[in-house]
Parts: C-alpha cells; sequence; structure tokens
C-alpha cells in the first residue's frame, strides 16, 4: 500500500510559525489542527512523554503571551476556550512530536515544517550578511567623503 505524500502550502505553515521568548514555535492548537488531531490528544502525549521535551523543545505560554499573540495575529476564540496555556514548540520539539505521535501524517506535515525552518534560518542568514556588508559600504562611503574633503582642502 503506497503512503499519502501530505502537502500544506508553506505560506500556511510559516504564517504559524511564531517568535516567542526570542525563538521561533509553533502552538500545540496550530500543530493540532495540521495533524488533525485534537489539541487535548496532542497534549495528552506530550505529558505521557514529558521527559522528551525539555525546556529548549517545549514551553508553556503564560496567559499573557498566549493572548499577545491572539492580538498580533489577529484569530478570535471562536467559542473555544482551554483551561490550560497552550504549549509552544521549537524545531526540535516539534521533530520530537513526530515520534510521541507516531502516524505518517505528523511525519509527513513534520519533514515539510522542519524545511521551512531551514528556509528561515537562510533567510535571517543572508539578511545578516546583507546589513554587513552594507555597513562595510557605508564606512567606504564616509572614508570616501573624508578623502575627497581632504582634496578640496589641498586645493
Amino acid at each position: 500500500m503506497k503512503k499519502e505524500k501530505i502537502t500544506i502550502i508553506d505560506e500556511i505553515l510559516m504564517r504559524k510559525i511564531y517568535t516567542i521568548r526570542g525563538k521561533k514555535m509553533m502552538l500545540d492548537n496550530d500543530l493540532a489542527e495540521l495533524y488533525e488531531i485534537e489539541t487535548k490528544r496532542l497534549k495528552e502525549q506530550v505529558r505521557r512523554n514529558i521527559d522528551r521535551f525539555p525546556e529548549d523543545f517545549m514551553l508553556e505560554l503564560t496567559i499573557e503571551e498566549y493572548f499577545e499573540i491572539k492580538q498580533i495575529t489577529g484569530v478570535k476564540s471562536q467559542g473555544r476556550h482551554s483551561k490550560y496555556p497552550p504549549f509552544a514548540f521549537t524545531e526540535h520539539g516539534i521533530l520530537m512530536l513526530a515520534s510521541v505521535l507516531n502516524s505518517d501524517r505528523a511525519i509527513n506535515i513534520n519533514i515539510q515544517i522542519i524545511k521551512i525552518f531551514n528556509h528561515i534560518r537562510t533567510i535571517l542568514k543572508t539578511n545578516v550578511e546583507i546589513l554587513r556588508k552594507l555597513e562595510e559600504l557605508e564606512g567606504k562611503d564616509i572614508e570616501q567623503d573624508n578623502k575627497i574633503s581632504l582634496i578640496f582642502a589641498y586645493i
């Protein structure tokens, strides 16, 4: 039997990645939606395997952080309220989720998510290099301006 390849549009995945406490992370409810399982089930599996999710893989958001993300994204609760704040997963935490959920869909979605994280890293690295080169050019421009001013002073 041939396994079904699942593909989600990259832009949809990118919109579900947030910067939380300085790290790129995804929320449990977004991941559950992508995996087509209930958030409650995802959290159950995480709690059963909590040793696989150290602090740098997953954290529990404060209520304030969660409401801030909802405001930024414009997400409305739509009547769904959880007693517990959501979990947020780093790239490594998302990889670990595939192992505890053990479903073909989770594995396929996670492969795509990891590719998105790699793409984001490449973009950020490129931007840093561009900024460094612009600063170098700016420094050279200032140096050239000083030399031109000196030439005019001699003239």
